[in-house]
C-alpha cells in the first residue's frame, strides 16, 4: 500500500511548468473602412438609381430604334440595374479606396505587452 498508482487525472507537478515569454512591442493602430459594406452600399444605391430611372422616363412603351422590339418596364429595369449596379459598386469602392488611404495618415504607435504562455508536456 505504500505504493500508489497514480490516475491520469491528478496532474503532475513537474511536467506541467508553464513557460512564459514576456516581451513589450511597439504595435501601429489606425482605423480602416470595411470594403464590403461599401460595395454593398454602392450595389444598394445602384438599384434604387436603376429604379428612379426606370419609372421616371416613359421610353419603354416605344419601339426601340435598333432592335424594332417593344421592352417591358421589367426588362429595362433590369438593363439599367446591370450598368447602375456595376458603376455604384466601383464608386463604393473607390471611396473606400479613399478613406482608406486618407486614414492611414492617421496612424499611432502604441507599445503593448506580448505573452505568450506554453506548457511543457
Amino acid at each position: 500500500m505504500a505504493d500508489q498508482a497514480r490516475t491520469p487525472d491528478e496532474p503532475d507537478a513537474a511536467a506541467s511548468v508553464p513557460r512564459i515569454d514576456d516581451r513589450r512591442e511597439t504595435v501601429r493602430v489606425r482605423r480602416a473602412p470595411k470594403f464590403s459594406v461599401f460595395l454593398l452600399v454602392g450595389a444598394a444605391v445602384g438599384i434604387v438609381v436603376a429604379l428612379i430611372l426606370t419609372y421616371t422616363f416613359g421610353g419603354s412603351l416605344d419601339e426601340s430604334p435598333n432592335t424594332g422590339l417593344v421592352y417591358s418596364r421589367g426588362q429595362v429595369f433590369g438593363f439599367l440595374a446591370l450598368i447602375c449596379v456595376t458603376a455604384g459598386v466601383a464608386l463604393g469602392g473607390i471611396v473606400a479606396l479613399i478613406l482608406d488611404r486618407s486614414s492611414s495618415r492617421r496612424t499611432r504607435e502604441i507599445a503593448v505587452d506580448h505573452e505568450s504562455v506554453e506548457l511543457d508536456d
